[in-house]
């Protein structure tokens, strides 16, 4: 089974997305009996190593057995720091300095589940329908973000192992392949609990004895996520925009609509639309792909 991202989505290419519904107690999940042995095999395996830095490599393959899933993403999620990647799968080359290097360097502050987390998520299996603002489809964000780097579909599991730490498995499907159908997410969404009890168990072992999560001098555990949105929420265009003007541009940037932009702040869309007119002519961009722009450069000079 390949797990690598194969080809780039065409320019201005949708999103391959669906409405989503949780199931009920009463939902039907059938898998192929041979598919339902490997997943067990798998998890027997990655049970068996779970006290050892590389146990996350099992879980992956174990998942892979369940359902068709391009590539994974393991992170370490800790309150008020930057997440830090623990594994990766199936990545391919050609993405790897947009999906790793260019997402924990900073792009993971516009990004909806990092957020979702800092602000508490349970833990449990999510899709990125679920947590997204309602126009973040159509951001540059998601553009540059999730659709430059090969990837159209994103599902989550979030696992909350104490001290405000958790550990997120992150599943990309990209155009190469076919979104997940929903009864594979039902699928995928039925075993959360025993990806929870490996992932609790591992961080409690195989975690601890990772010399690259001990390090205290490592600058991706001492960077402070807290400080860093707060900053680049608050001194982007400091000097030029009110503080409304500001909320307003931080709202654009993470793909909330004037509707939801107006909900969430508690004025009217003719306020938000007069807010978003005038900073884009105080910051002399004339779209939300050229603010994106401007905030992505600010972000690299601080």
């Amino acid at each position: 089974m390949s797990l690598s991202v194969r080809f780039l989505p065409r320019a201005g290419a949708p999103a391959r997305l669906r409405g989503m519904s949780k199931p009920d107690d009463d939902t039907l999940i059938a898998m192929p009996f041979g598919a339902l042995h490997k997943w067990h095999g798998g998890m027997r395996e990655a049970f068996a190593h779970v006290d050892e830095p590389d146990a996350l490599q099992y879980l992956a393959s174990a998942l892979a057995q369940l359902v068709s899933i391009e590539s994974m993403m393991i992170s370490l999620e800790r309150k008020d720091r930057a997440p830090r990647l623990l594994h990766q799968r199936g990545i391919a080359q050609e993405y790897q300095v947009s999906i790793l290097d260019r997402y924990f360097s900073g792009g993971y502050l516009l990004d909806p589940f990092c957020l979702a987390v800092e602000h508490g998520l349970a833990q449990g299996f999510y899709h990125l329908e679920e947590i997204a603002p309602d126009n973040f489809f159509d951001s540059d964000y998601y553009k540059s973000y999730y659709l430059k780097a090969g990837c159209s579909e994103d599902s989550y599991y979030i696992v909350d192992t104490g001290n405000d730490t958790k550990i997120s498995v992150s599943l990309f499907q990209g155009f190469g392949g076919e979104c997940l159908r929903v009864d594979q997410l039902n699928l995928l969404r039925a075993v959360e609990p025993l990806v929870r009890e490996f992932v609790s168990e591992f961080s409690q072992r195989g975690l601890l004895r990772s010399h690259e999560i001990q390090s205290n001098n490592d600058q991706g555990l001492r960077d402070d996520l807290k400080h860093r949105v707060q900053s680049a929420f608050e001194q982007f265009g400091c000097d030029v925009l009110t503080e409304r003007e500001r909320e307003v541009a931080h709202m654009v940037l993470r793909g909330h609509s004037v509707k939801s932009t107006a909900s969430q702040m508690g004025i009217s869309p003719e306020t938000v639309r007069m807010h978003r007119k005038n900073l884009y002519l105080k910051l002399e961009v004339g779209s939300q792909s050229e603010l994106f722009a401007l905030f992505i450069e600010w972000l690299r000079k601080h």
